[in-house]
């Protein structure tokens, strides 16, 4: 599979506090994206942030690399929809059972664009909360849950920490974005997500030159 980096300026640097985030979430147009197949697995991620030292930061984790998929990789805490479930409650009770967010702690402040994912035939809806209490304690609570990190998001913006890359073949090509943190990578469905959350807030990144 042929891929190519796409030259693009950061987003500006600087911190972003957590009243940036209500107010980019609550005025985000949800895009009207179905899910892309009969047998889509309808699926939750709890993109929670809380108001740090630096400015507001995002709840990932990541996960064992003992899993048979995806293992090793940045996440949020998500997972498929039980019956008769909400988005919003799917949500909040895997982060619960991931990282043992107490769900009553998270004040859901809207949705950002549901994703598809082509492999795991996955339709995932990413679901914003906020945790007034930046001391609500969270840490791994599953095997799936190797670490849990709290990032702060003008970490996101700093130079040389996102780029782009265009994936694909037979001339179809497909955005596939990067966050290099100092100790991890982040890519796939989770960077989709940052990448959505960021351009929600300062517009997205911009072409360099």
């Amino acid at each position: 599979m042929a891929h190519r980096v796409v030259h693009a300026g950061p987003w500006p640097s600087g911190r972003l506090d957590l009243t940036d985030v209500e107010v980019a979430v609550r005025d985000h147009p949800v895009a009207a994206v179905g899910p892309f197949f009969d047998d889509s697995r309808h699926s939750a991620v709890m993109v929670a942030l809380r108001q740090g030292l630096d400015g507001a930061e995002v709840l990932l984790t990541k996960r064992s690399v003992h899993l048979s998929s995806h293992r090793g990789e940045i996440s949020f805490p998500g997972g498929r929809l039980d019956p008769e479930e909400t988005f919003e409650d799917a949500a909040r009770r895997e982060a619960h059972e991931e990282v043992a967010l107490d769900p009553a702690a998270v004040r859901v402040l809207g949705r950002l664009d549901p994703l598809n994912t082509l492999v795991s035939r996955s339709y995932i809806v990413p679901v914003v909360g906020a945790l007034d209490d930046s001391e609500v304690a969270v840490g791994p609570a599953s095997t799936e849950v190797e670490r849990v990190m709290w990032v702060p998001l003008g970490e996101l913006t700093r130079p040389d920490t996102y780029r782009e890359e265009r994936w694909g073949r037979f001339g179809a090509e497909h955005p596939i974005f990067f966050f290099e943190l100092d100790d991890e990578t982040v890519w796939g469905a989770t960077a989709r997500v940052l990448h959505q959350l960021l351009s929600a807030i300062l517009g997205p990144p911009q072409p360099a030159g």
